[in-house]
This record gives structure tokens, sequence and C-alpha cells, in this order.
């Protein structure tokens, strides 16, 4: 099933699939486009770990407030890092097996893989900023270190 997305750049509809070959590009402009994706137990392996891109994990529930307030920065992130990050929400009560993969003991917990192996760890829900900060350090050092 593919997402609808509007183009920051031009402002068009995209339709982008949650598993793909590289990152989604406008289709009207060919702008880098933010790639955000719902997954669960049954279909994380191929959202998640096929990527070419590093992925930003979120793993959250509904219920919980501070996940709700990570929510847009997490957005943030991959409207910024368009091309460069491609981001997988999992609601833990809908995939407990991801969850219990990745020991997530305290949500929200995002984490940052490389071909489904993590490379970064974040806990609770800082600041905005700060997060964005830990994003863009490790994207930077990632980066760097498959070059």
């Amino acid at each position: 099933m593919s997402l609808p997305v509007s183009c920051p750049q031009c402002g068009r509809a995209n339709r982008i699939p949650p598993a793909a070959a590289g990152s989604p590009r406008c289709g009207h402009c060919r702008a880098a486009l933010p790639w955000i994706v719902d997954a669960d137990d049954r279909d994380f392996a191929d959202i998640a770990e096929g990527a070419r891109l590093p992925v930003l994990v979120d793993l959250w529930a509904a219920w919980c407030g501070p996940c709700r307030m990570v929510a847009p920065v997490v957005e943030r992130a991959a409207r910024e890092y368009a091309g460069q990050l491609k981001v997988v929400k999992v609601d833990v009560d809908a995939a407990p097996s991801v969850a219990a993969r990745f020991e997530a003991r305290s949500i929200p917990t995002l984490l940052l893989l490389r071909s489904g192996r993590v490379v970064g760890r974040q806990v609770g829900a800082p600041p905005g900023d700060r997060l964005l900060a830990w994003v863009g350090a490790e994207l930077g050092r990632e980066s760097t270190e498959h070059r």
C-alpha cells in the first residue's frame, strides 16, 4: 500500500510505498520527499531492515504522553532529512515482538538503524532541538563511517 505525501517543494501529492529501494522523490519536481511509514510485527523487517537509507525507528504507544510530545519532532526530522532518512513508527502495543527485540523497556524509544543494525538509541522525550541534533549527529556519524 502506498502512502500519500505532499511535496514540501511544490506541494504536489505523491504516493510512496512503505518499502522501496533508494529514497522517494517528487514525481513532478524531483525534490526529496519525507518518508514516514508505520510498521508492525508482520512487516517491520521488510519496511525497516531492507532500507538503503538509515532508518529512525520510533517505538511509541497511543496512551504515552511523552510519545505524543516526540511525534512532531520525529516528523520534523523526516522533513529536514528527506532523502537521507526513513522514519518507521512502531506502536509497541501492536508490535510486541519488535519492542522485545529492541529491548524497549521505556517509551518513547528512538533507534537509528543501518542495514537492520542499531547504531544509535535515544530513550525518553528530550527537547525537540536536542532530539534533532541527536539525529543529525547520528546521520553525520553514519555518513563518515560508511564511505
